[in-house]
């Protein structure tokens, strides 16, 4: 009796070892499936504490005297140059065509480096005859690009002997100065040496640089204490 009750305590241990049934399979899956729900309920709560931030944070950022300016570039280009929004179409346009852009300072440094009185640096109005006697930037040779062959003879060995040539025309839409520039390059200046001054005679005349109406180097002068 105390053999067959022993053998009776053994044999579902016996059993089990068998058939490879554990008593604590239901367990451990019970254990995995709740592990699996807390993670879960920790990824979710991560993520509505991440949302709940970047709204408090924008809110404050926008009624924060010194918040940041969200569509503003605080990593300009390694010029320096500055893209005020009108200008961006157009400068888009230039880079487009493949061709170099100035913004107003950088066309203000050149027009002033000692280089350009040697005409080492050239400044070319790239519009008609009337507006160009209208008002151009002074010692600017004028070229309009849709009557080459008026001035290209004179213009372009002064461009070839230039370190820098600086094309502009009205700014805002106009595009006239990326077509001269183009018709320089065509005609063998190197696009290295071109630059196209995007805001024109018009961003130059509206901050009251110096401006020369008539002839080139007429002398008669608007702004010229600028």
């Amino acid at each position: 009796m105390t053999q067959f009750g022993a053998w009776q305590r053994v044999d579902p241990v016996f059993e089990r070892a068998e058939t490879g049934f554990s008593v604590n399979d239901d367990s451990n899956h019970s254990t995995a499936s709740g592990r699996a729900v807390e993670v879960r309920r920790v990824l979710v709560e991560a993520a509505v504490v991440a949302v709940v931030g970047a709204v408090v944070a924008f809110a404050a950022n926008a009624i924060s005297p010194r918040g940041l300016a969200l569509t503003r570039n605080y990593f300009p280009s390694a010029t320096g140059e500055s893209v005020r929004p009108p200008l961006m179409p157009l400068v888009a346009g230039i880079k487009a065509n493949g061709l170099q852009w100035l913004d107003e300072a950088r066309a203000v440094r050149l027009f002033k480096d000692p280089a350009f009185r040697e005409q080492r640096i050239l400044f070319v109005d790239a519009r008609d005859v009337e507006h160009y006697r209208e008002g151009h930037i002074p010692g600017a040779y004028e070229f309009d690009p849709y009557h080459p062959e008026k001035e290209m003879a004179t213009v372009l060995p002064l461009c070839q002997a230039a370190e820098k040539i600086v094309v502009y025309c009205t700014g805002g839409d106009c595009e006239d100065s990326q077509f001269a520039a183009i018709a320089f390059r065509d005609a063998g200046i190197p696009n290295l040496k071109l630059f196209v001054f995007a805001g024109g005679i018009g961003q130059w005349m509206t901050n009251g640089l110096p401006v020369e109406t008539g002839e080139r180097n007429s002398g008669a002068m608007r702004n010229a204490d600028r």
